[in-house]
């Protein structure tokens, strides 16, 4: 069962969130029900998924094969990085961690079914990621095996995010909630799931019907500019809407799940659109992609120009965004559309300081940067859409 699409998923979710909300209000057993409802979940979620498929293997049984195995994984290459610097190890961890999502996409781009994947392998894998390169750092010490599984499968946000980090998780998992804290939770998870309500089954779907489809099936100039608005549009009010699911859910479990949507039609330039627009992918990519890359190419002195370092490190995160989305053309053509967006934002506000594009606070200004930056969003999902190709 696909989280979220359906009423009676809701309805099934119930048995999960009531006494969640109850138990918050008890410090010694809403974290046994947390664990306990998230494996009562799964087996919901994952039920006959892989079956419909024709896989020999249930889909339950893939997620925690999946798990356990990034668990080991990660347990490994901990004792590994309390001997010291291994680099080799780290490269070796992180390539057995992402070689199962690589082999979907692959399996995706020549057109054959992998029966191998379940839902959610994408953030799952993110999740994992995070906690090698937090060893890496040494800034994760350690791993409590009941506490990291409970991390990669959370079922609210297990098939499509919002992306948490493990020390954030860390840290709602060992607090201890006041009672006031209990009801701000609860408060805050309603109100994000009557938002989810309005957004992905009214506005995204009156988008969908009255709008969308009829461009779609349309020819021509255009009905092509009418589908680039309306996909935009749709895109947006449906995944925000499930976002504000997930992260209701969470909350409510005493989760802080982090936002992923932050108003992004009032997106100043393509930057500033990056922080409000799917932000727990693009903060990921950001923190472990574009940052560690500029860092190495800076401390090893591998171009001239320290620039060169800036827009490659461009390229090469928004390329890998588009990578993950799929290897298809219109997917890497997207990633590297917004890199390139993104290189000339930089240098355009480098090379005429106090642009009044970019910078001026005035009214007009603003309103005239947000229309130019929503039309070369809305463009960039159209090459996302796969209609241009």
């Amino acid at each position: 069962m696909i989280p979220y699409a359906s009423f009676l998923y809701f309805g099934i979710s119930l048995y999960a969130l009531i006494p969640a909300a109850a138990l918050g209000f008890f410090k010694r057993f809403w974290k046994a029900w947390l664990i306990l409802a998230t494996a009562l979940m799964l087996l919901v979620q994952y039920s006959d998924l892989n079956r419909e498929r024709g896989a020999a293997i249930p889909a339950i049984a893939l997620v925690l094969g999946y798990a356990i195995l990034q668990y080991l994984i990660a347990l490994a290459f901990l004792k590994i990085r309390q001997r010291g610097v291994n680099r080799a190890a780290l490269y070796v961890a992180v390539g057995l961690s992402i070689l199962p999502l690589a082999v979907e996409k692959a399996s995706a781009l020549f057109q054959t079914e992998s029966l191998y994947v379940f839902l959610g392998i994408s953030y799952i894998t993110f999740r994992s990621v995070d906690v090698l390169l937090g060893v890496q750092d040494k800034l994760i010490k350690e791993i409590n095996p009941l506490q990291y599984l409970t991390y990669l499968l959370f079922f609210p946000t297990i098939s499509s995010g919002p992306i948490d980090r493990y020390r954030r998780f860390a840290h709602d998992w060992g607090k201890e909630r006041t009672r006031e804290e209990v009801i701000e939770d609860l408060d805050g998870g309603v109100r994000r799931i009557f938002t989810g309500f309005l957004y992905k089954f009214i506005v995204a779907v009156l988008i969908k019907q009255y709008w969308l489809d009829p461009a779609t099936a349309g020819v021509g100039f255009l009905s092509t500019l009418s589908y680039m608005y309306a996909y935009f549009l749709y895109l947006f009010f449906d995944f925000a809407g499930y976002s504000a699911f997930a992260v209701g859910f969470s909350y409510i479990f005493g989760i802080h799940t982090p936002e992923n949507f932050n108003s992004p039609f009032l997106s100043r330039d393509i930057r500033d659109f990056w922080n409000r627009w799917h932000m727990s992918l693009s903060f990921w990519f950001r923190d472990h992609i574009y940052n560690r890359f500029t860092f190495s190419a800076l401390k090893g002195k591998w171009f001239k120009n320290s620039q060169t370092a800036s827009y490659l490190g461009f390229m090469l995160t928004m390329g890998l965004m588009g990578v993950w989305h799929g290897l298809a053309l219109h997917y890497i053509v997207y990633g590297l559309y917004h890199g390139a967006l993104l290189v000339a934002t930089n240098w355009l506000d480098r090379k005429y300081k106090g642009n009044r594009l970019l910078n001026d606070p005035g009214f007009f200004w603003r309103a005239l940067s947000m229309l130019i930056t929503f039309h070369l969003v809305a463009f960039s999902l159209l090459i996302f859409s796969g209609r241009l190709f």
